[in-house]
């Protein structure tokens, strides 16, 4: 699957692990769509690597359409749907003051992350479609979504946000099987710990202790991830053919403590 003169679309793509992702495809040649909700972000994002911005909700089904939209009407074929969109939330099943957890914010992590993310699997593959196959195997495109190892072996406090990542992994192979007919690819990568700037700056002794803490499950290379690696790994899949339906971890060969 070749992205030069194809058309992208990244939700989460104005910052982290989207954002890397984003530059690493729109370098090999893809008109890249960064859907996210950060407007000044984006907008800055997309004018600086020839893209186009689309101010998106993954929650909401006519938000995702429109990001959909948006890249047909580059006039380039969707080719690749990476969601990278997502949001954190730690909170115990019951509390310590005994009190269970509490069932909004439960929603609003699978509604964004398991649910956002099965709007632009199922609405982008819909768009891929009606595309022209681009080999004799009919290979139409590729969706790439982002889990997490917490889906695996979540962590005490993660029981919404590993239910979230947990679904987007138990996902990948049925949506693969499903859109097998329709010559379109679909892959997890479940990211470790990743070095992004809600882990502090560099330099901070406090964040430095911090991410200290965090590498030590790390088997190795013992450190934090990048997200430039992550979007290695994306553009990777993308271009290999015959990987498909599966999850891969990113991660370092950590195994996660209980807390």
């Amino acid at each position: 699957m070749d992205l030069n003169g194809a058309a992208a679309i990244i939700s989460g793509g104005a910052s982290g692990l989207g954002e890397a992702t984003a530059r690493e495809l729109a370098r090999i040649g893809a008109t890249v769509v960064v859907a996210d909700l950060n407007a000044e972000r984006g907008k800055a994002l997309a004018d600086e690597i020839g893209g186009v911005f689309a101010h998106t909700d993954v929650a909401d089904e006519g938000s995702v359409q429109a990001a959909v939209d948006a890249a047909v009407a580059t006039g380039k074929p969707l080719r690749a749907v990476i969601s990278s969109a997502g949001i954190g939330w730690a909170a115990r099943t019951v509390g310590r003051d005994g009190s269970p957890h509490d069932l909004a914010s439960y929603r609003k992590v699978i509604d964004v992350n398991l649910i956002g993310t099965f709007n632009l699997m199922r609405i982008g593959a819909a768009a891929m479609a009606k595309t022209e196959p681009v080999d004799q195997d009919g290979a139409r495109g590729v969706i790439v979504n982002t889990a997490s190892v917490a889906g695996i072996e979540g962590q005490i406090g993660q029981v919404a946000y590993s239910a979230s990542k947990g679904g987007i992994i138990g996902m990948t192979l049925p949506a693969a099987r499903d859109l097998a007919v329709i010559g379109v690819r679909v892959l997890t990568v479940a990211p470790g710990i990743i070095d992004t700037p809600i882990y502090g700056k560099i330099g901070d002794k406090d964040a430095d202790a911090f991410k200290a803490k965090l590498i030590e499950p790390v088997a190795f290379p013992k450190r934090l991830g990048t997200a430039a690696e992550f979007a290695h790994l994306v553009r990777s899949l993308i271009e290999n053919d015959y990987m498909n339906g599966e999850v891969i971890r990113f991660d370092g060969g950590i195994r996660f403590l209980p807390k």
